[in-house]
């Protein structure tokens, strides 16, 4: 069996992507990684080169900014890394540049990869997803936040990236056939530097809604997490053994009130649904069926 991974990055020290803890995090089950590094000048290539990886495979490219509306750029860039994976791939191992794989999950994905390799109707894996907020001792608990998404495809050319490269479809726009499996996504993209995560943000809307103003001034200032805090609870487990020198430099002070952060009447009555109707109106991008 082989297996490849694959993701796109542009600017990961400008905005503190931890794109490094990300690959290291799955490499140990991956024969080859695929990053499409796009063009910048922060010292991006320079960083994925520094790791030294004789797995790590470096696909160059440029971001088309015609294609910025709605995050489509995103899926353009994850589908040219895709494209680049070996003919004899299986199993291809997708992971954005804020999400890292812990240790723990990484037997549970290789038994699924193996057990479902052979199963025509399994076109994809089933991961759950903690989102991590403010600081890396809380996560998000709304409902705001999507609570599983594909991260392992098979290796067919009918397959790509989806919308603003959350996830996945196949020819006409079909969802793929997945089976849920017993792993886990840790999702950093809301824990960075004040600074880091303002300049992120603003440039995370030009992805959406077309490029910045060039006369517009240079962006400065904090991004408030306390202001745009939803419901969040402390973290109780464990983060990945690649994320602890990240996690040991942190500079920045995150302090909520954790008896502010009550459930919505949106999201009782989501659960409602789902526990007593078994009426599920959370986001689902994909058809899920038994293995």
């Amino acid at each position: 069996m082989k297996v490849s991974g694959f993701s796109f990055v542009k600017n990961a020290v400008l905005y503190d992507y931890p794109i490094v803890e990300s690959i290291r995090s799955i490499l140990p089950i991956c024969d080859e990684f695929v990053i499409a590094v796009g063009q910048c000048e922060d010292g991006t290539l320079e960083l994925i080169k520094a790791m030294n990886e004789p797995k790590v495979k470096i696909i160059e490219t440029v971001w088309d900014e015609n294609l910025c509306e709605g995050g489509r750029v995103l899926a353009m860039e994850t589908d040219k890394a895709f494209q680049h994976i070996s003919k004899d791939t299986d199993w291809a191992f997708y992971i954005q540049g804020d999400e890292v794989i812990h240790e723990a999950d990484l037997d549970e994905i290789s038994k699924a990869m193996v057990k479902y390799r052979d199963h025509s109707k399994v076109e994809g894996l089933l991961f759950k997803y903690r989102h991590f907020y403010g600081c890396y001792d809380y996560i998000g608990t709304s409902c705001n936040w999507y609570t599983h998404e594909i991260r392992v495809i098979k290796n067919k050319a009918s397959i790509y990236s989806y919308g603003d490269a959350q996830g996945f479809r196949k020819e006409t726009d079909e969802k793929l056939q997945v089976v849920a499996i017993d792993a886990h996504v840790n999702h950093y993209g809301w824990v960075r530097p004040p600074d880091a995560m303002l300049r992120k943000q603003t440039n995370f809307g030009s992805l959406y809604r077309g490029p910045l103003d060039p006369n517009q001034p240079p962006v400065c200032g904090k991004f408030d997490y306390e202001k745009h805090v939803r419901e969040i609870a402390p973290f109780k487990g464990t983060h990945p053994k690649v994320m602890q020198k990240r996690i040991a430099r942190k500079n920045w002070i995150f302090n909520y009130d954790i008896s502010m952060s009550n459930k919505s009447l949106k999201g009782y009555f989501k659960l409602f649904l789902k526990k007593y109707l078994g009426i599920d109106t959370y986001y689902r991008n994909y058809k899920l069926i038994k293995g």
